[in-house]
């Protein structure tokens, strides 16, 4: 009799378990159902499905490849290293408005600038012209003495003046001289001699330039300060110029800076130079200032002093040979 209450129990047990399942294996009612496995988000995308667990999965560890790492940004997200560098970083800034080392060198290094300005050692081997950077001339420089040789410049056909006697010229620069243009030279040379204030204005003379191997009836020589007391003689100088026998000797010192206090621009006083000493070549000898205020004569010694007269570079003036009476100064040449 308790064995069939025992089996009774169970029974009833068993009845209560079957009345709690769902009427079917898909009936879930309200539960979670279980999620579809796919290897993309696409449920129509079939890749990964004939893999071999059989639902595509991707295996573990591994991401979708268009799924971010774990800690990386989005790849069109901005990355500060990626934007625009001179508003991120000041050291990438214009190197002008944030790096004082990169700015010009000629306002922050002194050691860039201008050698002849900065090295007492060049300044003792070298001279630099009166020429400024603003103006475009390149600097003339030269060693005290150069090499004592020359290079003649080559020639020119064209006469220059309408008649008289034709003077033959050879010109030439001695070696170490630099910045000198050797055909701007010679055209400057020979527009002196061509002016219409020139030595040529009166039809007494003309000139022809020839060159290496030409005859001349004189040379007309830029030299350095002690190529000129060689040429010269008559004691040390190294300041002025001279003509001596044939030779019409410009003094590259000059050339390049002129005389203080001449009272006319650098070109003015080179063509005083070349009319001064080609004028001692034509047989002129100096003369003294006409009176004070008056335009000094070009055989007037201009270089070492005006005496009351005006800087003046030409043996003619209004179309008359333009004179003082003969005679010269006892003015040193000064010693620097």
């Amino acid at each position: 009799m308790t064995r069939i209450a025992a089996l009774g129990v169970v029974a009833a047990v068993a009845g209560v378990a079957l009345y709690e399942l769902p009427a079917s294996p898909f009936d879930h009612q309200d539960g979670p159902g279980r999620p579809v496995a796919h290897s993309s988000a696409n449920p129509d995308d079939t890749t990964g499905k004939d893999s071999p667990d059989g639902t595509g999965a991707q295996a573990p560890g591994a991401q979708d490849p268009g799924a971010q790492a774990p800690g990386a940004q989005d790849p069109d997200a901005q990355d500060p290293a990626d934007q625009n560098p001179s508003d991120q970083n000041p050291s990438d800034q214009d190197p002008s408005d944030q790096n004082p080392s990169d700015q010009n060198p000629s306002d922050q290094n002194p050691s860039d600038q201008n050698p002849s300005d900065q090295n007492p050692s060049h300044q003792a081997s070298t001279k630099t012209s009166a020429s400024t950077p603003t103006d475009g001339v390149v600097p003339v420089t030269y060693p005290i003495r150069g090499t004592v040789s020359y290079s003649v410049l080559p020639g020119d056909p064209a006469t220059i003046g309408s008649s008289g006697q034709l003077m033959r010229f050879q010109i030439a620069i001695e070696g170490g001289i630099q910045g000198v243009d050797g055909p701007a030279f010679a055209k400057f040379v020979r527009k002196t001699y061509g002016a219409p204030q020139g030595w040529t204005a009166a039809g007494q003379w003309r000139f022809r330039q020839v060159g290496p191997g030409q005859n001349a009836n004189f040379k007309l020589l830029l030299v350095t300060p002690e190529t000129r007391d060689i040429l010269c003689g008559g004691g040390p100088d190294r300041y002025t110029s001279c003509r001596i026998g044939d030779n019409v000797v410009l003094n590259v010192a000059r050339w390049a800076h002129a005389v203080p206090n001449y009272g006319a621009s650098l070109t003015a006083y080179r063509q005083y130079m070349v009319n001064h000493e080609t004028g001692h070549r034509l047989g002129n000898h100096h003369e003294l200032c006409p009176g004070p205020g008056q335009p000094a004569p070009v055989m007037e010694q201009q270089t070492l002093g005006l005496h009351g007269c005006v800087a003046n570079s030409w043996p003619y003036l209004n179309g008359t040979r333009y004179k003082g009476r003969p005679g010269q100064y006892n003015d040193p040449a000064p010693t620097n």
